[in-house]
């Protein structure tokens, strides 16, 4: 597959990038799968101007119309469906269930949802209050509006390990509530989101309300956070970048979103369900191969059960298939790129020197006859304590760590809550009003009981270095937005 150089989407127009243009490699078999368009700060300028020039328009237009361009561009996502998944596949490296379903799928039920979500009431009326005659006037009755308002101009900085959920999953509400965007996309696989946009150009989005610049280089990055043009910033991605960008928005107070790193607890009691337990940590290998923030790496197992679980986490992983994501069986692709290969097997290095031992994995996958592609083996370390650093450091590779507890709930707990991370964490157990009682006293933005699942109308984030904000479901529709009283008397 090899895509046509892409333009930059700028003020409603495609604009030739200033700095040319870079391969896209497939971190399957390190072919070509397109050319990606290199942004100068210029043009990053440019988009943001147009975005800012676009707003007062856009945030002005009934919600019904808001709601339908959203629908028409999802309607477009799902008549290119299968192309379109070829390329998130070929981009990520993602087997081609995942790229169907967790990509291109869900990018197109966001965009359904926020099309809904245009329509949900912004205003809410609030309880009138009865004030006495005084400095600030005669007595009345106040009366007093909750209003949402859209914040403006929001760049959005989404991640490499879901070119669709993630943009559609910041751009799609934040258009729904009357914001105009500047997408910066992950650099390693861009062209997917090129692709949203040309689904909103043709679904007939006003002309710089979406704009999408792209680039390599750290200035494209910097640009669409510190133009004075642009009230918000929303990113995904690792915690430093974070750290860096929220300092940026400090200096002139950007309203922000944050989705941070993440090293998900998974505490398994001694009287858990261990095959449940083992199919939900499973997961870590099988989605994005590792590269999924809220993955549950960090198991936390109760000695009674710590041997047999790892017996069977062992056993699950020997039918996982390591291979090229577009045949058939494939479970775990490569990851994103060579040089992060090289960090994810510098962890399992690390792991063996801190005193952990491999049970599982550890070694290099050659994938076909070339030996091509940047394929890590699904790893377990067992044995592990939480003065590791592949315990305390977020991996993001197809790695789980395991360590045993002898004690009660409260120290499961403790090691649990003994993180700089605190996203989503999971609890397995028999006891479904202790898993509850565990639940409440995690320090993290969302705890799975029995379950790697996710309602999708709950809210989403993190504690501690995890992030800042909230979002899915109408919760996102609320952090692309901001609230204004309005009072009155009578």
């Amino acid at each position: 597959m090899t895509e046509a150089p892409q333009p930059l989407y700028i003020g409603g127009e495609w604009v030739e990038p200033a700095g040319g243009h870079y391969e896209v490699v497939n971190p399957a078999d390190e072919s070509v799968v397109g050319l990606a368009p290199e942004a100068s700060r210029g043009q990053v300028e440019e988009a943001a101007r147009a975005a800012a020039e676009a707003f007062e328009g856009w945030s002005r237009t009934q919600p019904e119309a808001r709601a339908a361009i959203l629908d028409r561009a999802a309607d477009i996502m799902q008549r290119e469906f299968e192309p379109w998944t070829a390329l998130a596949r070929a981009e990520t490296g993602a087997p081609t269930g995942i790229a169907r379903g967790m990509q291109v799928g869900v990018g197109v039920a966001r965009f359904r949802r926020y099309a809904r979500g245009a329509l949900e009431p912004v205003e809410k009326g609030l309880p009138p209050q009865v004030t006495e005659a005084g400095p600030m006037g005669r007595a009345s009755i106040l009366g007093a509006l909750e209003v949402r308002q859209p914040v403006g101009v929001v760049t959005c900085i989404t991640s490499y390990n879901n070119p669709w959920a993630n943009p559609a999953g910041k751009v799609a509400p934040a258009l729904a509530m009357g914001n105009t965007v500047v997408v910066k996309p992950a650099p390693q696989d861009p062209l997917s989101v090129f692709k949203m946009a040309q689904a909103l150009h043709e679904a007939g989005v006003p002309a710089g309300v979406v704009n999408v610049v792209n680039g390599r280089s750290v200035e494209v990055g910097e640009a669409a956070v510190d133009s004075p043009y642009v009230d918000m910033v929303s990113f995904t991605g690792s915690t430093g970048v974070g750290q860096r960008i929220a300092e940026v928005c400090g200096r002139t107070m950007k309203r922000q979103l944050m989705e941070l790193g993440g090293k998900g607890a998974a505490i398994v009691f001694g009287d858990a369900d261990l095959d449940a337990a083992v199919m939900g940590i499973g997961t870590t290998f099988s989605f994005y191969s590792g590269q999924i923030c809220t993955a549950p790496t960090r198991v936390i197992a109760h000695r009674s059960v710590y041997d047999r679980l790892i017996e069977k986490l062992a056993g699950y992983l020997a039918f996982m298939k390591v291979g090229d994501p577009a045949a058939a069986g494939t479970v775990v692709g490569p990851v994103i790129s060579a040089v992060h290969r090289d960090r994810v097997e510098s962890y399992v290095e690390l792991g063996k020197k801190e005193g952990a031992r491999i049970t599982y994995g550890g070694e290099r996958p050659v994938v076909g006859e070339g030996g091509k592609g940047f394929y890590v083996a699904p790893t377990l370390l067992v044995d592990c304590t939480n003065d590791m650093r592949v315990v305390r450091e977020e991996i993001f590779g197809p790695v789980v760590v395991v360590v045993p507890f002898d004690g009660d709930e409260d120290e499961a707990v403790r090691l649990a809550n003994d993180s700089d991370f605190g996203l989503l964490s999971y609890v397995w157990s028999g006891d479904s009003a202790r898993a509850f009682r565990v639940a409440r006293r995690l320090r993290a933005g969302g705890v799975g009981v029995n379950t790697i699942g996710r309602n999708m109308e709950a809210p989403f984030g993190g504690f501690k270095r995890s992030g800042v904000g909230r979002d899915v479901g109408s919760y996102a529709l609320h952090a692309y937005s901001e609230i204004q009283s309005i009072v009155w008397t009578g």
